[in-house]
């Protein structure tokens, strides 16, 4: 309990430090991975047996030379590849977002460092280091949320497509 109770106060002090952009960008991550590990378990697990259903129904047919078959066929690899393919998109997006997220909380940091130059004067290097530092820790967080991503997102898509043109293979006429 100790331990998790220090991690809380962690996060906390973090984003703290670097303003309330740091709120979206830790929301944005969390949304980036849940969507990620649910694409890498619909890859192992279920998918798998997806493909064995659609083989087996494409298997089970007589007529797998006609156009009309040819159609059904097209359609089963199209189905196939949408489900492979679903929430890929949004996780490069969420990718894309991050860095933008971390350029806003530079916009808002140094934003805060003027106001504070305003009032203070430009001689007090003490009173400007809160929006310093507002204004270069969400963009760390940003290009090091987005390139927690990026792999992933890559492979992702990758294996999509090996998958679909796998499937494709499969579906050969008998």
């Amino acid at each position: 309990m100790l331990v998790l109770y220090s991690i809380i106060d962690s996060i906390r002090e973090f984003i703290e430090l670097g303003g309330d952009v740091l709120w979206g960008i830790m929301f944005v991550v969390l949304l980036m991975w849940t969507l990620i590990l649910e694409r890498i378990w619909y890859f192992y697990k279920v998918y798998p047996a997806d493909r064995k259903q659609v083989v087996s129904n494409w298997d089970a047919r007589a007529d797998t030379t006609s156009w009309f078959a040819k159609g059904i066929r097209e359609q089963m690899i199209s189905e196939a590849a949408m489900k492979l393919k679903q929430n890929v998109g949004m996780i490069k997006a969420l990718i894309a977002i991050c860095p933008l997220l971390g350029l806003l909380g530079t916009v808002t940091g140094m934003v805060g460092v003027f106001d504070v130059m305003t009032y203070a004067g430009s001689s007090n290097a003490r009173a400007m280091a809160d929006g310093v530092s507002k204004a270069t820790i969400p963009t760390m967080a940003g290009m090091v949320a987005a390139l927690s991503g990026v792999y992933f997102g890559t492979f992702l898509d990758r294996k999509a497509s090996a998958e679909s043109e796998q499937l494709e293979d499969l579906l050969q006429s008998h």
